[in-house]
């Protein structure tokens, strides 16, 4: 219920601050956030789904389930490089959920007290893991602990969904992302995935 007051006061703050987005989200209507609430697997699928196609990555994510059922860092440490790749795995991703499942394991991520930290903190402590870079932190932010205020600057969905709707002639850099971003703050997140829909009528 809190979260959902939240969202009305970003649509809100959105409609005003920005008659561009105000269009967008007239148009693609309702705000939906699923968040994933298992923290673990949330990154675990996002190593997996690194730059291969859709349909690979849930082939390869179902067969890693079914491995390491049920999924948990300490599963996952019970499995060797050879057997992670059995499952589709490339060796440098098998070493990258062992990298991770060995920092959630020992203490050095603590996922279940993650959420206390900042945004900037959250990204400091998941980039430390192998294969964990500042965009994949970026969508934990948003998809697994819900923070309202992430821009993510990198991500071509948005650059092109900003180039799109601001009429610009080429694919906004980090400056620009931010600089037009500015009246979406504090409700970035909410602006992202309105970026992410208005990309779904090309």
């Amino acid at each position: 219920m809190a979260q959902d007051i939240h969202i009305q006061r970003a649509l809100k703050h959105l409609r005003k601050a920005d008659p561009v987005l105000e269009k967008v989200i007239r148009k693609a209507g309702p705000f939906r956030l699923n968040l994933r609430h298992d923290r673990f697997q949330a990154l675990v699928h996002a190593i997996v789904s690194q730059q291969i196609s859709g349909k690979a990555a849930r082939s390869i994510w179902e067969r890693l389930k079914n491995a390491a059922a049920p999924m948990s860092a300490a599963t996952i440490r019970t499995l060797s490089i050879d057997e992670l790749r059995k499952v589709g795995l490339s060796r440098q991703k098998a070493a990258y959920i062992l990298d991770l499942a060995n920092h959630v394991g020992d203490g050095r991520l603590e996922l279940r007290r993650i959420g206390r930290l900042t945004d900037a903190e959250v990204i400091d402590a998941l980039v430390a893991v192998k294969g964990i870079g500042v965009w994949t932190a970026q969508m934990f932010l948003i998809f697994s602990l819900g923070r309202l205020d992430v821009l993510p600057h990198s991500d071509l969905g948005v650059r092109m969904a900003i180039q799109r709707l601001y009429g610009l002639e080429e694919l906004p850099n980090r400056e620009t992302c931010h600089r037009i971003a500015e009246p979406w703050r504090p409700y970035a997140s909410v602006a992202t995935w309105y970026c992410w829909r208005s990309l779904d009528s090309l």
